[in-house]
């Protein structure tokens, strides 16, 4: 992460900034009076502060029962949006060309040859070696090639709605309640919910990862909220077909409990926000959640997926350990943790996927 910022910090340098770079950091809030463990799991090269004396005056949005704030110096927004139209017209620029199509099968003979399905009919393209960055798909373009790859998708919801209310600083940091929850019903709504079988989750406990952001920059009006908290695993090739069901609860579900930690969004559980968006998308991820970048094979085939929900921001670091890879140049130290031979290392395995906490959001 911290060499996809670098990479970010030049490319907003070169772009004035285009993609909207902001640098408010992210603040890690919680009840807890003691973060050691939490503190523990953050890599030492981290900025990291612990905040628990001046919360009101740092972090005025929050709720008074906050106790610690973990504030993660080196972190910030940009428009995912921006930076990719950004980086596509530098690789047209480059010579670069795209061709749109869904690939429905690969071969190799001397090359690779991939068939892709067009409105006007089926193109093959021919190619020396093939990147798999393909999101959701990466499972299923991977075993065109002949690989399984561990790994799955689960389809999360967020929302962005204008804060006419002016609920949310434009300077607050993103925000993340790392605290397990239940939602705040009134006595009469919950007795209602538990009478019927098919939403008595809803009086269940919940996951921390609760998580808002103002959206747009200083200037701007909207406010994202978000919460992965489904853990049903689902297939894209399956799913996109019949777009997967928008779930109509979230909304009123991440406005709750996000309103447990900023209280000025209750006014947005009273009234809901009359201009909002609700969206959603797969988290492609391996059991451990850490990315799959490197060799998928010994013919010239690469993997960069698995990325999760924090692909954005380390997608800078990624392209550039592909390319790295692709064309024989010194790699980092974490190379082969990131690639398919972290597989071969059962201590490390066994660490990864001993810890509960996989840092969802």
């Amino acid at each position: 992460m911290n060499d996809s910022i670098d990479e970010l910090d030049r490319l907003s340098r070169d772009s004035d900034n285009v993609f909207q770079m902001t640098r408010g950091g992210y603040a890690l809030v919680t009840r807890r009076v003691d973060v050691t463990n939490v503190v523990s799991e953050i890599p030492g090269d981290i900025d990291v502060e612990v905040i628990s004396d001046d919360i009101p005056t740092r972090f005025p949005a929050l709720s008074s029962d906050i106790n610690n704030v973990i504030h993660i110096c080196r972190g910030g927004d940009i428009s995912g949006q921006q930076l990719g139209q950004y980086l596509l017209e530098k690789y047209r620029a480059a010579g670069g060309k795209r061709i749109p199509g869904a690939v429905i099968s690969i071969a190799r003979d001397a090359r690779y040859r991939l068939d892709l399905k067009q409105p006007e009919g089926v193109q093959t393209v021919h190619a020396d070696i093939v990147v798999n960055a393909a999101g959701p798909f990466t499972s299923h373009i991977a075993r065109m090639l002949g690989v399984d790859l561990p790994i799955t998708n689960v389809y999360q919801q967020k929302i962005a709605f204008e804060d006419h209310r002016n609920a949310i600083p434009r300077d607050m940091p993103f925000s993340i309640d790392l605290d397990e929850k239940f939602l705040d019903w009134s006595d009469e709504d919950k007795a209602l919910i538990a009478e019927d079988s098919e939403l008595q989750w809803l009086i269940d406990a919940f996951p921390g990862g609760t998580h808002c952001r103002p959206d747009g920059g200083v200037n701007g009006k909207w406010v994202k909220l978000g919460w992965a908290y489904n853990k049903e695993v689902s297939e894209p090739q399956e799913d996109m077909a019949n777009e997967p069901a928008i779930d109509g609860h979230f909304p009123e579900i991440v406005i709750r409990g996000a309103a447990q930690f900023i209280p000025a969004l209750k006014q947005y559980v009273e009234q809901p926000p009359q201009r909002f968006s609700h969206y959603g998308g797969y988290y492609t991820m391996t059991e451990e959640n850490w990315p799959l970048i490197g060799p998928l094979d010994n013919h010239g085939a690469f993997v960069v997926g698995a990325l999760s929900g924090f692909g954005t921001m380390a997608a800078c670091a990624a392209g550039k350990l592909c390319t790295a890879t692709i064309c024989g140049d010194k790699l980092p130290s974490y190379a082969s943790n990131l690639s398919l031979e972290r597989f071969r290392d059962a201590n490390l395995m066994a660490e990864l996927t001993g810890n509960s906490n996989k840092g969802l959001l």
